[in-house]
């Protein structure tokens, strides 16, 4: 048997936070709240039967308006009528004293829901695209980019009086944020625009510094502000971006966002395993190790995807400091409890319909995100097929 001792050390954070273990429940969204985007009960019974799963907790993405929603049935953060549910969800995942973050996204040009909702969505660059129906992207003017800039903030504001221990800034996975920095996405040619790095990353920067400045003005001492990101953007041989400019612009975010953690997060299967594409000295080397390397220890980093066992854990944790699981979590939210107690050969990813009541798994639940569990495969096929049959009770 491996030592897996190391995933249960604790760490602290920059911010003098001390977290009693190795592991995080990464965001995973399980549609399970109101077409509106409120908080359900069934929202806050699987939170709190989660609440001692991992020592620091995302929740899925919470949009910051309409045009940024990814997912039908996922909740929102837009406005102060959200505050009271999201009070609730805080102090259903902080129950047994972990730290309690929320994700703010913007889904911007791949906001599914916005598209079926609108036929239009925003991006860097107009577009004309035809997935999951034809449809429209905006370019976002200026001014938009500023009313987006605001909404970040006023979302921090809002998480802050719910009683979160942080946020989570996420320009993973093709959101917004990601497709400014992308040159797959962006072909403009103002100063948010493709013609240098500087221009690509200025939007992200912007944000970054006006959550901060929330932060600093109304949150309590120890508030956590976290960062996603895709460090590398491929299509086939084609680079969106570098890894090497990736670190480049988590630098300059660094020197404008006193940022407590990186999670490195993507689209695939063992993300965590992930090599580079990027010419050069580091040409097939794992992302995860060049991202570690130039952060140096400055802030810890989280490494995700395809981390699914005691095993790949431990694999993962030679370059980062954390291990971050979501589809796990849904179907063994006790995984790091039976490894506390000596027993990894109880861990169990399976699920039957019976057990899900035990688990808190909701009635209705994972619309449309069981096909992006089929393609990380983070959970077998025949997990995956149990956790389908929940899309039928959305008719109901």
């Amino acid at each position: 048997m491996e030592d897996y001792s190391a995933l249960l050390q604790p760490i602290q954070l920059p911010n003098g936070l001390q977290l009693n273990n190795r592991f995080v429940l990464s965001p995973m969204t399980t549609n399970s709240s109101t077409k509106e985007g409120h908080i359900t009960d069934e929202d806050l019974r699987y939170a709190e039967r989660r609440a001692h799963s991992a020592a620091l907790q995302v929740t899925g993405a919470a949009y910051i308006e309409p045009y940024g929603q990814l997912f039908e049935y996922g909740f929102n953060i837009q406005d102060d009528a959200c505050i009271p549910g999201l009070k609730k969800v805080a102090q259903a995942m902080k129950k047994e004293g972990n730290k309690a973050i929320i994700q703010l996204a913007h889904a911007g040009r791949f906001s599914n829901q916005a598209i079926l909702n609108y036929g239009q969505v925003y991006g860097p660059s107009p577009m004309t695209l035809h997935s999951p129906i034809k449809h429209e992207v905006l370019e976002m003017s200026q001014e938009k980019i500023q009313e987006v800039i605001q909404q970040y903030a006023d979302a921090t504001s809002r998480a802050i009086q719910a009683g979160f221990d942080g946020v989570e800034i996420s320009i993973a996975q093709r959101l917004l944020l990601q497709t400014f920095l992308s040159t797959f996405s962006n072909q403009r040619h103002d100063k948010y625009g493709v013609d240098s790095l500087e221009n690509r990353t200025r939007f992200c920067l912007e944000v970054m510094s006006a959550v901060q400045q929330v932060i600093d003005e109304e949150a309590p001492e120890g508030f956590i502000l976290g960062y996603r990101a895709t460090p590398e953007e491929t299509r086939g041989s084609d680079l969106g971006y570098t890894v090497d400019e990736f670190n480049q612009h988590l630098d300059w975010v660094m020197e404008v966002a006193d940022i407590q953690y990186l999670a490195i997060a993507s689209w695939g299967r063992h993300i965590y395993q992930n090599t580079t594409r990027t010419p050069g000295e580091n040409f097939g080397r794992r992302v995860n190790q060049v991202v570690y390397e130039h952060l140096n220890g400055r802030i810890p980093m989280i490494a995700s995807g395809g981390i699914n066992s005691v095993e790949t854990a431990l694999d993962a944790l030679q370059n980062a400091d954390m291990v971050g699981m979501s589809s796990p979590f849904v179907t063994e939210p006790d995984f790091v409890s039976k490894l506390k107690e000596g027993h990894p050969e109880q861990i169990n990813l399976h699920v039957q319909p019976e057990e899900f009541d035990a688990l808190a798994i909701p009635h209705a639940a994972f619309k449309d995100i069981v096909k992006m569990m089929d393609y990380g495969e983070g959970l077998k096929k025949q997990t995956r097929d149990e956790l389908r049959k929940l899309e039928q009770n959305y008719d109901e």
